[in-house]
């Protein structure tokens, strides 16, 4: 019997995990597989080792191993794996499939794009989109959200989008704003791209308020992507792919 095993990231803070709890349930009606878990990698439980366990304990015989990660990182590529591969030596008469996180999709620009038009400040020539990213060591990470911002351009005709980062990946977030400030930007929207809130998300709102003291430009924050429906479209398309992917390319 099939089950899916979505892996969120987890977080200290309560209201965070609810949201992801509360996502991915909702993503469920769209997915016809009979079994359906919700687990955490880090931080929150049930952990992978559970969420896998109960999986098994409802018959599964195949696991479709789902990360519910923005982009591919460390976590998707290394830990998530890590931690999936000795699972797979204690149940080895189950099959693990393992996916992908949402990525570079064209349906989050869509989601960027509303969260800018949702402040209701207009748009100018002389604006600058500023999408913040939790951060990496994994260059994948800032191709990726580059890769976004690219698509952000292109699609809604926008003169510059730029990335930056909160963590362990150049530019920092703090340090470009202080940059900005000395530009001929009038106008920078900055937007948070993480899925939930949390202290990265009280961090950014933090640095907005503080630089907006100091400074004649509007920095206008916007709202993070939370678990906007594009989402759940693009989580119930990674579940989908994994039934279909060959052999060969089921890896983990």
């Amino acid at each position: 019997m099939e089950a899916v095993l979505y892996i969120c990231h987890g977080s200290r803070m309560k209201k965070a995990c609810e949201q992801a709890f509360a996502f991915v349930e909702t993503c469920m009606d769209k997915v016809s597989i009979p079994i359906q878990e919700v687990s955490f990698l880090e931080l929150a439980e049930p952990s992978i080792e559970q969420g896998f366990r109960q999986c098994v304990e409802r018959g599964a015989t195949k696991i479709y191993a789902v990360p519910v990660l923005l982009l591919t990182a460390v976590h998707a590529k290394e830990d998530i794996p890590e931690i999936l591969s000795t699972l797979s030596m204690h149940y080895p008469d189950v099959e693990i499939v393992y996916g992908r996180p949402f990525g570079v999709h064209e349906s989050i620009t869509e989601i960027l794009y509303e969260r800018i038009m949702g402040t209701n400040v207009s748009i100018d020539g002389d604006c600058l989109v500023l999408l913040v990213g939790r951060g990496s060591s994994d260059p994948d990470v800032k191709r990726d959200l580059e890769g976004l911002a690219g698509l952000l351009e292109k699609r809604y005709g926008l003169k510059h989008v730029d990335v930056c980062f909160l963590t362990a990946a150049d530019p920092i977030f703090e340090d470009v704003l202080e940059e900005v400030r000395y530009s001929n930007y009038s106008k920078v929207f900055i937007v948070p791209y993480l899925l939930f809130t949390g202290l990265l998300m009280k961090r950014i709102e933090k640095a907005v308020c503080d630089v907006n003291k100091l400074s004649n430009q509007q920095f206008i924050l916007t709202h993070y992507l939370e678990y906007h429906p594009h989402l759940k479209d693009v989580l119930v398309e990674r579940v989908e792919e994994l039934s279909h992917l060959p052999l060969e390319e089921r890896n983990f």
